[in-house]
């Protein structure tokens, strides 16, 4: 068997090792899990499921400080960052251990017409097949959870297909699933090239696809699935905030700088195009360009780095090369803008880019915020809505009237009333629409969608 190594993207040191699989190895793998689907002798009852999450809950809040390393070092997130992910993932589990015992379907109303005379009918709610799951890295463990385990709760098999650059996270949930006492070939981890991959998103033996990745790969995919596969995307977006002049600048600095540079920016609802009105304009930037200043840059194991490295060499370079452009085409530069190694890049202000640049137009999955001068809320909605990416906005005022309106306007699946773009809890739906996405994420809303609704028609004299 093939083994590849796993470095951390701060120093290219060897985190672990994990096993490649062949073409062959995927398609076996998916074979394996379309028996297992269809063999229902085999089925694992809800009980044994529930059972089987408890003990992966004792297991992981057993092992919170190790998962906390592995999800650091393979992934660059800051350590504290990386533990909040790690204690969501179990609080995950549990959410979905509560979709279980919330599970129902509802009564079919019959006998008011003469057709349906003598009649009873209800639904409810079967797996629907086996998941394939590709995931994205900028949150190797919790991702895997969102994907795997809402799967295993509605009891269908997965496959989950990491990030070539985290998939120890990953590999170590299956791990804690055996262990539980999940039955072999439920939960299947492959580590794969391109093709293969492809093929695993493709098989007819696929039911349903889950894939959380950039939009171009997503987007390819969703048309080359086999008909009847069911497909949940989430892209990435290039997240709108308005700045009203009555918002509290001294509260909005903090959640705006969070939002933007938490996990140096490498999250699909990361704050990017901040539109600040023109009368505060600039003490929002300055200040603004103060806090990412400040912020300390480094290796993610250390407990005082707040910004750690990104994912890859190349796309340091990548996003140097963004803001270059950016600031050629009049955007100012008001603290950042250059590397610091070649894995780390300084958190970054501009101030107004033009909104034909990169860096307005395209996610920049770095750490670096645009700040906009406008004049008019109704001129700030329409530059905020002129892309075609729509997932999660904000909008800082103290006035209801305002909120409301932004709201309404905004182009965005979820808008935050005087909160950073990048708020989330898992139980709520989470996902884009437009080019960034398809259907909605979030624990119970992904158990929704990997089950199928039966109606059953009873027929009696009786009735």
């Amino acid at each position: 068997m093939k083994m590849i190594e796993v470095t951390s993207p701060y120093d290219g040191s060897v985190v672990g090792t994990v096993p490649f699989s062949t073409m062959e190895e995927v398609q076996e793998s998916i074979l394996r899990a379309k028996h297992l689907f269809l063999d229902k002798s085999q089925t694992v009852t809800k009980t044994k499921r529930i059972e089987i999450l408890e003990k992966v809950i004792r297991i992981m809040s057993s092992e919170v400080e190790a998962l906390t390393k592995l999800c650091a070092s393979e992934g660059g997130k800051p350590w504290l960052d990386s533990k909040i992910e790690v204690l969501r993932a179990i609080n995950g589990i549990s959410l979905a251990i509560e979709g279980i015992g919330n599970e129902k379907g509802q009564q079919i109303p019959m006998g008011h017409t003469s057709s349906s005379e003598h009649r009873m009918a209800y639904t409810f709610k079967e797996p629907i097949g086996v998941v394939a799951a590709i995931s994205a890295f900028n949150h190797p463990l919790n991702l895997a959870v969102h994907q795997v385990i809402p799967a295993i709760a509605v009891g269908c098999p997965v496959i989950i297909k990491p990030a070539m650059q985290t998939p120890l996270s990953a590999h170590r949930l299956i791990e804690i699933l055996k262990e539980a006492g999940l039955p072999e070939n439920w939960a299947q981890v492959v580590i794969c090239d391109t093709p293969s991959s492809e093929f695993l998103a493709t098989s007819p033996d696929i039911d349903f696809l889950t894939f959380i990745g950039s939009n171009n790969v997503g987007w390819y995919l969703n048309s080359k699935v086999s008909q009847g596969t069911r497909v949940t995307l989430e892209h990435g977006g290039v997240a709108p905030v308005i700045v009203e002049p009555d918002a509290d600048i001294t509260g909005l600095i903090p959640s705006i700088g969070k939002g933007g540079f938490y996990h140096a920016g490498q999250v699909c609802v990361s704050v990017q195009r901040v539109y600040v009105h023109e009368s505060i304009c600039e003490e929002v930037s300055l200040r603004l360009a103060e806090y990412a200043s400040k912020l300390v840059v480094g290796n993610q194991l250390d407990d005082e780095t707040e910004v750690g490295p990104l994912i890859s060499h190349s796309e340091v370079n990548r996003v140097g090369e963004w803001v270059d452009e950016a600031v050629k085409s009049g955007g100012k530069v008001l603290c950042g803008g250059k590397k610091i190694s070649d894995s780390c890049y300084l958190p970054t202000v501009l101030l107004n880019p033009s909104d034909r640049a990169l860096v307005s137009t395209k996610e920049v999955f770095g750490p670096v915020v645009c700040v906009y001068s406008y004049q008019s809320m109704d001129e700030a909605l329409e530059r905020a809505n002129a892309l075609e990416v729509s997932f999660q906005a904000s909008v800082f005022t103290k006035n209801i009237d305002t909120a409301f309106k932004a709201v309404k306007v905004l182009n965005a699946t979820a808008v935050m009333v005087n909160d950073h773009t990048a708020f989330r809890v898992d139980w709520m739906p989470f996902g884009g629409a437009k080019t960034s996405g398809l259907g909605m994420g979030g624990i119970h809303n992904s158990m929704e969608d990997m089950q199928n609704e039966k109606l059953m028609v009873f027929k009696s004299d009786v009735l």
